[in-house]
This record gives structure tokens, sequence and C-alpha cells, in this order.
């Protein structure tokens, strides 16, 4: 046991310093890019085995300096990588103009070569080590896991202490401690001695920065500015920023001035990860004279005194405007944790909310919230103040609000379309599904669309619009001039004040619509409600708790006039043309590994039947594990309400007690018995995940945090355990057919792990969680089928 704690430790250390960059690469780019990190690793392990497979009789000859040897090279390359990663110019934005697009392709193979070397050491330890110890497989298997899960725990520990720029260097140490345990006295003073030469140069060099297109970068840079506070945590870095650009983000009417009210007020900028998520008070009380001239009172025209449910507060001035619009009481749900507590208690120079008692704050979970309504309001900033707020999106979670409604009541549901309408014709299109959930014949009568050059708001009211409510808001509208892109009855040949053109693949840019109003959301919602939606590139179908996701909207069809039309594209689409373009690499590298028996030209002397076997047995595990694991992470988030909360459970938890599955394999009298129970019970288990998970997770939402974190350990225990096994018991049952057949497993089970990630993100977004579930599941199914039978 002592012989594999360097394992535990270069484990720990290489899976740290992946979720490290991971936040590197949310803090100084775009968290999609994260994707890079996972791909780079899984390629590093998987080349690693490849070239075990070639020289795996060099490496054991000189295992005896190679195990400390290791955990040392992967202390000079992580901080050189880190070093190198931290300095490359990469800017995300320039990929949509085919003028920049190539400097940022070699920017993207910067990243590669700075980071592919620290994994593929890593790899290449863990596999030597299973090369080595041939005999203890499954313990080396199970040190490998549990070192994993600790140093997941040890990132995310940190992070509550740490800025991600120095997290990294924080995890480094681990890999000193492994060569020192490795090896005798030289080694550790040669531990010493390159600890503290890579710790040097990373803090002499490391240039670590948020670059200049993130949101924050300019007001971080204005003249006057300052940064009144910054917390770090693991869900994310927060920055308070004060500077004269900092204001309440709403959409006022143009003609305020001479309406008589004032301009949106002065307010301070949180941001987390370099993105702004809200604006908080400088005083009390909130100022609230601007709210008769935005976009977000049309409802309250249409209400006498009602009573209000607020999905997201926008740090209190939500509420101040609610009140100022006429609302008799306003129950706050804000599920944002540090928005919450800043409305609560404060944050730095934030004043708290004050008392009133027409406004409750809620604990409740915005799909949990209970009571009867005249108004479900929701807020501009509440679906970028937190991943998990797009489950309010969805078609069941507005058929919910529905029946919480009183008489005559509505929800009002906000949508961007500074750079897509079709986001806001996804939105239409489920409040219609929803509207049929709850048993209405004829959605398009409950529904009404107004909006401003930027913003938009669907109105879905529990009866039918009658004429003289469509009056009023027509009315509201025109005194503003906002538009009313739709109203059941609205009459033709309305002027539209803020026109709005349709973005197209098809045609390759932007066009004027089909038609002459220059309303884009008005054509496609008649189109969308008439029964007749547009087709094109872009996915308008409804969101649902399987499939929460309003962006991205480009089909997978469609990549490739995405590819060719990037410029026109926002950003949040670009994400999966990165994730296709990191699928397409998996898939060649895959080919590469599993062809890896040509290339060695027979030095695998393994019969090609049990090559046959090998090729579907790893790969299978390689795609089902983290399938899985991906599909239950979604799932965890929601329940805890915080997506890092639920990815260091899922992870630390699946990694734990798949190790310990791992060393329970090592002990088993009958391995072929172990294996088909293991698997089949992994397939029955991730079977039932998919159709008994989503309406568990539903019912224990209002649950103690810490009750819903130990209820979801105990659900992953017995599963990560069967998960854990297959895996150490097959590398020992095909190392019996051919030596040289352990290290190749272990590039198969790489490279197909690499294939797992997008592609399971592709799966999710565009068929289902549950689908994403059923099709991990069903891969152990086949580690099952492709079990050999007997060594003859």
């Amino acid at each position: 046991m002592r012989a594999l704690l360097p394992l535990f430790l270069l484990s720990a250390a290489a899976v740290g310093v992946e979720i490290a960059l991971t936040r590197f690469f949310a803090v100084a780019s775009f968290s999609e890019y994260g994707y890079w990190v996972i791909s780079i690793a899984m390629t590093g392990f998987a080349v690693s085995g490849v070239v075990m497979v070639l020289g795996r009789d060099a490496f054991l000859r000189r295992a005896a300096t190679l195990l400390p040897a290791l955990p040392l090279a992967m202390l000079v390359a992580g901080a050189a990588g880190w070093i190198a990663a931290s300095a490359n110019p990469f800017n995300p934005l320039e990929l949509q103009n085919p003028a920049t697009a190539w400097p940022q392709l070699e920017n993207i193979l910067g990243y590669y070569a700075a980071l592919f070397p620290f994994f593929f050491l890593a790899g290449l330890a863990v596999s030597l080590n299973f090369v080595a110890r041939p005999e203890r497989i499954g313990l080396v298997y199970g040190y490998d896991l549990l070192g994993a899960g600790a140093g997941a725990v040890a990132a995310l520990l940190l992070m509550l202490v740490l800025h991600p720029f120095l997290l990294v260097p924080a995890l480094l140490p681990l890999l000193a401690l492994a060569t020192a345990l490795a090896g005798g006295r030289r080694w550790r003073i040669a531990a010493v001695t390159v600890l503290v030469a890579a710790e040097a140069a990373v803090f002499a060099f490391a240039a670590p920065a948020v670059s200049q297109y993130k949101p924050i970068y300019a007001p971080l840079n204005v003249q006057g500015g300052q940064v009144l506070g910054e917390w770090t945590s693991p869900r994310g870095l927060y920055q308070l920023l004060d500077n004269f650009t900092e204001r309440l983000d709403t959409d006022v009417t143009n003609n305020a001035g001479s309406m008589g009210m004032p301009a949106p007020p002065r307010a301070y900028g949180l941001y987390r990860d370099g993105s702004r998520i809200a604006a908080l008070p400088m005083r009390l009380p909130v100022e609230a004279g601007h709210a008769p001239g935005a976009l977000d009172a049309a409802p309250y025209a249409l209400l006498d005194a009602p009573r209000v449910l607020l999905l997201g507060a926008a740090g209190g001035f939500r509420a101040a405007e609610a009140l100022a619009l006429g609302a008799a009481h306003v129950t706050v749900i804000e599920p944002e944790a540090v928005l919450r507590d800043a409305l609560r208690h404060g944050l730095g120079p934030v004043p708290a909310m004050a008392p009133d008692p027409r406004i409750t704050l809620s604990d409740a979970h915005p799909l949990r919230a209970a009571g009867r309504f005249d108004l479900v309001d929701v807020s501009g900033d509440f679906l970028s103040a937190d991943d998990q707020n797009r489950h309010a999106y969805t078609r069941e979670a507005l058929a919910a609000r529905l029946a919480q409604l009183n008489p005559g009541g509505m929800i009002s549901i906000p949508v961007s379309i500074r750079e897509l309408p079709a986001y806001a014709v996804r939105v239409i299109a489920t409040a219609q599904a929803a509207l049929r959930l709850a048993g209405v014949s004829d959605p398009g009568a409950h529904l009404a669309v107004i909006r401003s050059a930027w913003n938009l708001r669907v109105l879905v009211a529990r009866e039918a619009f009658d004429e003289a409510r469509v009056a009023k808001l027509l009315d509201f509208a025109e005194a503003r001039s906002f538009d009313l892109s739709w109203a059941p009855g609205l009459p033709p040949g309305r002027e539209v004040w803020n026109e709005l053109s349709a973005v197209s693949l098809d045609s390759g840019g932007v066009d004027s619509g089909s038609g002459s109003s220059a309303d884009a959301v008005a054509e496609e919602a008649a189109a969308l409600l008439s029964g007749t939606p547009r087709q094109d590139a872009f996915d308008r179908s409804p969101l649902t708790a399987d499939r929460p996701w309003l962006s991205p909207l480009v089909r997978l069809p469609a990549v490739g006039a995405a590819i060719e039309r990037m410029e026109v594209l926002p950003q949040p689409e670009i994400g999966l043309l990165v994730n296709v373009a990191v699928l397409a690499q998996a898939a060649l590298l895959a080919l590469v590994v599993a062809g890896l028996p040509l290339l060695a030209r027979g030095s695998l002397r393994v019969r090609p039947a049990m090559m046959g076997r090998a090729l579907v047995f790893f790969p299978a595990l390689g795609l089902g594990f983290l399938m899985v694991e991906i599909a239950l992470i979604e799932q965890a988030a929601l329940l805890l309400g915080d997506r890092t909360a639920g990815f260091a459970l899922v992870l630390t938890a699946m990694l734990v007690f798949s190790g310990l599955g791992a060393v329970l394999a090592g002990r088993v009298a009958n391995p072929g018995r172990a294996l088909r129970i293991a698997a089949l019970l992994a397939l029955v288990l991730g079977v039932g995940a998919a159709f008994v998970l989503p309406g568990a997770v539903a019912a224990a939402l209002d649950l103690p945090f810490a009750v819903r974190a130990g209820l979801l350990v105990l659900a992953l225990a017995p599963l990560s355990l069967a998960m854990g096994m297959p895996f150490p018991l097959g590398l020992d049952r095909f190392r019996q057919e051919g030596a040289a057949l352990l290290p190749w497993a272990w590039a198969l089970n790489g490279a197909f792990s690499v294939v797992a990630t997008p592609l399971a993100n592709l799966i999710a977004h565009g068929i289902g969680i549950a689908p994403l579930l059923l099709a991990g599941a069903a891969c152990y199914l086949a580690v099952a089928l492709a079990w050999p039978r007997s060594s003859a």
C-alpha cells in the first residue's frame, strides 16, 4: 500500500490540476472552453497507453527509476504548461471573423502544446503502475480512482480560499511529495529542489489575466473605477465594481423625459467569473421612479394590485419596481446564493433589503414555490444570474406556475433578443407547450409578446386575452415606443418602432424578413402559433425538464453552415461548434488507438477474436462511465441548486466508490461472474435512474442542503461500486491473453473517454438527459457481452 501512495498523489494532482484549469478558462475566457482541458487530459492518457504498448519492455526495465521520476517530470511539465497557457493570447471572438480566425486556431494548438505533456506523463505514470504490478490491478486502479477523488476534493477546498489563478501552483507540491515517497534520499533532495525552482518560475513568469473581450474588462479599466470587494468560492470569482458605467440594466422607454420619468439609477455591478450577474443598489430606499416606463411594467398595466411571485430580485431593484407599479405583495425568490445573502445581509457597501411588510423573501426553490399569485414575474437578469435558473423556463415549470395563478393572472417571461430573435421564438414555443400541458386548446389566445429593440417579454395568461386587455397592452406599448409583436386579434398595419430583422444561416446573413413589418418575432410567432413554424438551421423546440437549455440553437445538421457564417452567431452558439470540433478530434484519436495492433505489427501476440472483444469491452467502459457521470452531474446540479456543487459531489462520490469497487474487484473468487453481476447492476441502476431520478430530484428540492447531498451520495454509492469493478476485472482478464494487451486496453479506455465528453453533451442538448443515461447504461450491457468466457 505504501508503494501505491505516490500513485494516489499523482492521480490527485492530475485531477486537481484539470479542475483548476477549467476554472482558469471560466475566468479568463468562457466556461465552455473548459472542454479543451478534459479533451487534452484524456488525450494525454490515451497517447500514454499507445506509447506504453510500443515500449512496454523498455519501460519495465527502467520502472524503478521511472516511478519516482515521472511525478517529478509532471511537476516540471505542469509549471511550464501553466506559464505557457497563462500567456496564450487566445480570443474566441476572433474565431468568428475569417480574417482573424487562423491565428486563434494556432492559439488553440498552443494550449494543446502547453498542457498535453503534463497529462501524457500522468497517464504514463498510471499505466506503468499497471504494467509493473499486473498481479494487483484492482488495488492499483482503486488507488488511482481514490487519488483522483481526493484531488477533486482538494481543488474544491482550495477554491474557498484561493483566487482561481493560484490553484495550479497550489497543487504542484503533491507531485514533489509523490517523488519523495517513491524514491530514496537523492530523489527527496531532487523533489525539493525542483519544486522550489518550479514555483519560483511560476510566480516569476506566469501572467494569467482576464482577456479584453470579457464583459468585466472595460469596467475594470475605466477612469476612477474601483473594485470594492472580491470573494472566491467554488461557485465562482465574485467582484463588486463601482464606476460611472454601472447602472441598472433595464429597458426604459425613449419617451421617459416627456413622460416625466427619471433614468434608471446608478448601481454597483456584481460580476461572477468576469460576467455581470446583477446590479446592486447603492443606497436605501431603492430608486424605482423609472419603473412605469420600463418594458417590465407591461403586465402591471393589466392587473390591479397584484400579488406577485418574483423570480430574481435584481439586487432588490425588482421588488421596489413591483411595489412602485402597484403590487399589493411581493414574494421574492433569489436562488443565487451570493445575491440572496446580499438581500438579507448586504454585501460590502451594498445595503441589505429594507424590511417591508409587503415583501417576503422566500427560501423556496423556484420550481417549488407555494401559494397563489396574480403575477409570476421573472426578472430580466434571472436567467444569467445562475446556471440552474434555466429550469424555470421549461414547459413543465411554466405549466406548474400556471396552476398557481388566480383568475385573471399571468406569467411574464423576459428574453434577450440582442443577438438572435430565435431565442424568443423558442420561449414562445415553450409557453405554447406549457399551455397545452395545462389543458388549453388554443394557446395563441393566451399569449402576448411585447418588446423593445433589445429585450422581449412573453406574457402567458391563465384566461384568454380579451379585446379590452389587448387594447390596454397596445396603448402601453405605443405610449413608450415598444412593439406589440403578438396578441390575439391584434389589428394589422401597425407601425414598428424598433425594427428587428431575422438572422438566417440559410441566406448567409441577416435578412429583413418575409414581409414588410420588419418584426422578425411577429412573423415567427404568427407562423408558430398557426401551426406552421419556420424550419431552418435553428432549433425552436420547447424547453423541457429533460432538455432545459435555451442555447445553443444551431441544429447539428446545420453545423457546416454555422461554421461558414460564424460571424452572425452570438457567443453561446460558438460553444456548440467547439464541442463538435473536440468530438471530431476525439474520434480521430480513438480510430488511431483502435488501430494500434496494426501499427504494432503483431507485437500484441493476441488472437484476433480476443482483440475484437477488447475493442468492444474497453471503449464501452470509457463511453459508459462518462455518459452516466455527465447525466448524473446535470441532475445533481438541479438537486443542489449549484452546478459546481453537483459536479464536485458526483465526481468525488463516483471516483471514491468506483475506487472501492476496484479494490473489491481484486478480491473476488470468480471474476467472470463478478463482472456480469457488476455490469448488469450498472445497467439496471442506470436505466432506473433515467426514469426515477427526475421525479425524485423534483420531490427533494425543498429538503435541507445537507439532506439532499446525503441522499445523492447514497444514490450514487451502489451504482459507482458496480461501475468501478469492470475495468480492473477486464484488465486482469485480458492480460491473461497477452501482457501487451494491458497498456492497449488503458489506451482504448482513455481514447473513448475523450469521445464520451463532447458526445455526451451533444446527446444531452440534442435529445435529452434521460436518453444520455440510457445510452451510458447500455454500454454496460455491451461490456457484459464482450467478456471472454474462457481463456482457452
